[in-house]
């Protein structure tokens, strides 16, 4: 019988892949300087966003000839301002290996109806980079946050491409090194490694990419929350702080807390240890276990923020039933919420460990899901 209880809990059991858990000993005290009820375009607004977009590009590294702007609709709004505003001058190469990336290619293929070359790899695995054509413009996913695997490096990117590339970037942006030398178009979302709050996108371009925008008008009608241009000219405005429509000054405040928390620990170098301390604690607790693993076919791709695992003991008679069993039990027991495995994946669970997570809290979990194992194998096995 499985009636012993782990000792120890997590202090926090917020694991989820997005929105992730905020910093740690956040409060909403913290945002008591947000400008509530002024104008994003007052002078107050203007430079909170500027701010923002200044940590940016001190934390992550940006070259200062790249271009930051704060965009709406999430990651999802700054990827498809990009598809939209950039692609059909050059044949275009689509690569994914989850369902974000998958979504990548209906946008292009379905919507946009180019005839781009498709390369889509299995759960677990990646696209072979090395039978990429870089002469084209090509959109691919650096972290699968559904898939927990992820581009280790940008070795195979050449650096002189023909072609743009177009990352998302939003489950590794913080957390893992991003080459902007081989990135003409970076996107993400601050609510996944900083735990920011939703519905706000950060675009990133490359003196290439404003080049591209500034010589070429796509054959489609442009929506006026897509357009980046005027009269053929970037519009600079909204990469000094000047959004396209109105942001929340409440989830800018939050970004900025996060950023100078991000900051205090040392910047990118600190949040990316942070990440594979966390991520390395379920590594070694699956490499000792024969009834899990990791969902990543590669060590070397397996994501240091979204990590995904998979059940592979040979007794599980239904694995998707008996992956949400276990997900419900740590979930009802209060040690991991919103730990299952994305709808459109393999089942199993995905366990976040951005830099927002403590290791502790993870070293906490890991005996809970022998527990909810054991007891769900129980439970089938008295159930047959």
């Amino acid at each position: 019988m499985v009636t012993t209880l782990p000792a120890a809990r997590p202090a926090n059991p917020r694991f989820s892949s997005g929105p992730c858990t905020k910093i740690p000993g956040f409060s909403l005290n913290m945002l008591e300087d947000a400008p509530l009820g002024r104008s994003h375009r007052a002078a107050i607004g203007k430079a909170k966003l500027k701010e923002a977009i200044s940590l940016t590009r001190e934390i992550l590294g940006v070259p200062a000839e790249y271009r930051i702007g704060i965009v709406p609709a999430s990651d999802t709004g700054a990827v498809e301002m990009a598809l939209w505003s950039l692609l059909g001058a050059r044949p275009v190469e689509m690569l994914a290996w989850e369902s974000f990336g998958e979504g990548w290619v209906t946008d292009v293929v379905k919507q946009l109806k180019l005839d781009a070359k498709v390369q889509i790899a299995a759960y677990g695995e990646i696209v072979d980079f090395a039978t990429v054509d870089f002469d084209r413009d090509v959109v691919f996913t650096w972290n699968g946050t559904t898939s927990g695997v992820r581009l280790p490096n940008g070795d195979a990117i050449p650096a002189n491409r023909a072609g743009l590339t177009i990352c998302d970037a939003t489950s590794a942006a913080f957390a893992m090194e991003l080459p902007w030398d081989k990135l003409d178009v970076t996107t993400f979302s601050w609510q996944k490694v900083l735990g920011g709050e939703g519905a706000h996108g950060v675009l990133i371009l490359s003196p290439r990419a404003v080049e591209r925008l500034e010589s070429y008008v796509p054959a489609w009608p442009l929506p006026k929350i897509f357009r980046l241009t005027s009269k053929g000219k970037l519009i600079e405005g909204i990469f000094e702080g000047e959004t396209i429509n109105t942001p929340s000054m409440l989830c800018v405040e939050d970004y900025l807390v996060a950023l100078k928390w991000a900051e205090g620990l040392g910047g990118q170098k600190a949040l990316i240890a942070r990440a594979e301390a966390n991520a390395k604690l379920i590594a070694d607790f699956t490499a000792t276990r024969g009834w899990i693993a990791n969902l990543a076919a590669d060590p070397a791709t397996a994501s240091t923020t979204s990590v995904c695992l998979k059940f592979t003991d040979p007794r599980i008679k239904d694995g998707a039933a008996f992956a949400k069993a276990v997900a419900k039990r740590l979930e009802t027991q209060g040690v991991a919420l919103d730990a299952g495995s994305y709808r459109d994946a393999p089942p199993g669970l995905r366990i976040w460990c951005g830099s927002t997570v403590e290791t502790a809290d993870v070293a906490a979990l890991m005996p809970w899901i022998e527990w909810a194992f054991e007891a769900e194998i129980e439970a089938q096995a008295k159930a047959a």
